[in-house]
């Protein structure tokens, strides 16, 4: 018998927080986030998305132990944005066993009904930097720390209780360059955008600069991202918020910062040495000793992560990336990096996509979103046997 218990208190959330560690404890591919910013995600005091979103999470529980998560976030912003009347589901987990997926889709859907909603659709999080995208292709490869990874079974479970896909995201591995000429021809092409356009890049000098420049990225991110998939503004406290938890990530010679003659950034590139073997040593945490493994890997690397990368509209199409991608990659090949991998793109995001095609890369994941209409409560119809029941 699976019964579902709604997360409501402090050990309750650490027990969610913690429960695909458990589950994925012998799969290597599986990366957790860090454990502090998954607690904070849910404190409504700390993430100021609860200004303008409802959440609420539960636990599968089957003779006294977790087999299942999920949680539910109503976004009134996302859905005055883009007209929808739509609940997300957001951080499910669960062993593979039917009883427990319907049991914790049946709670989210039933609160959906209650809100008024009229579909249900994710994973997503509270905004479009949260980790979102159900795994479909690419479980042999590791996972990254700000991405999901889940069992292959979990898209059958979906698809068995009515959710079809609504948009992918694509994930890139691209080999870094090795040969010095290649890292000169980019940097060639960046200088000659830079004079015509009448840009320049401005570096960080000290680590006291790194928070007003973080601070310009999610302005930036606001505009340059605005038409994508589910995203909503970020909220100045949001966005001090975002440029507190990035700020630490940040290495000048895997930044870049591009600036008009107003000193207005108009394009950023931010990369990463990849922390993902760290954080699953030390199950997310950073203390007391995870943040000695993550300095480690932050100083010898052979794989970073495209963590960020975006340029103004009317920028756009102009060559503007290329002064990014050059001022990344010359970084990468100074660093003996050997690997950059993307973080998810839009399907039929070509404008992001094309600007990687000058290097060998892999498409090596796929993500989706899966989208589920609801009937309204009293028109429900006796649920249909699923395999394995």
């Amino acid at each position: 018998m699976v019964s579902i218990v709604e997360v409501t208190t402090k050990a309750q959330l650490r027990r969610f927080v913690e429960y695909p560690m458990e589950l994925y404890k012998d799969v290597p591919q599986y990366i957790p986030g860090t454990y502090d910013d998954d607690l904070e995600d849910w404190d409504r005091k700390k993430n100021p998305a609860f200004e303008y979103c409802q959440a609420r999470c539960w636990l599968a529980m089957r003779d006294g132990e977790i087999v299942g998560r999920i949680g539910a976030i109503l976004s009134r912003k996302a859905n005055e944005k883009w007209h929808t009347n739509r609940l997300r589901f957001t951080q499910v987990d669960f062993i593979d066993d039917y009883q427990v997926s319907r049991a914790l889709f049946a709670t989210v859907e039933d609160w959906a009904r209650q809100l008024g909603c009229t579909q249900i659709h994710g994973p997503l999080g509270f905004t479009d930097l949260d980790r979102e995208g159900l795994l479909v292709e690419g479980f042999d490869r590791r996972s990254c720390f700000f991405t999901y990874y889940n069992h292959p079974y979990y898209k059958d479970h979906l698809e068995a209780l009515g959710y079809a896909k609504d948009v992918d995201w694509i994930e890139e591995l691209i080999t870094a360059p090795t040969d010095e000429k290649v890292i000169q021809r980019w940097e060639k092409l960046s200088d000659y955008v830079l004079k015509r356009q009448k840009l320049h890049v401005k570096k960080a000098r000290t680590r006291l600069d790194y928070p007003g420049l973080v601070r310009q990225v999610f302005q930036l991110v606001n505009t340059a991202y605005s038409p994508l998939y589910g995203t909503v503004e970020l909220s100045e406290a949001q966005i001090k918020r975002y440029a507190g938890k990035f700020a630490p990530l940040i290495n000048p010679q895997l930044t870049c910062f591009v600036m008009n003659e107003e000193n207005e950034m108009v394009a950023f590139g931010v990369a990463a040495p990849s922390i993902a073997e760290a954080l699953r040593k030390h199950k997310g945490r950073l203390f007391p000793t995870g943040w000695v493994d993550l300095l480690k890997a932050f100083r010898k690397n052979d794989t970073v992560d495209l963590l960020l990368i975006a340029v103004r509209p009317d920028l756009q199409s102009k060559g503007v990336n290329a002064v990014v991608i050059s001022q990344v990659m010359r970084g990468a090949f100074d660093m003996g990096i050997r690997w950059a991998e993307t973080g998810p793109m839009l399907e039929m995001n070509q404008k992001v996509q094309t600007q990687w095609q000058g290097f060998p890369l892999e498409q090596h994941k796929r993500r989706r979103c899966f989208i589920k209409d609801l009937v309204p409560a009293a028109q429900q119809a006796a649920p249909k046997e699923m395999a394995g029941v």
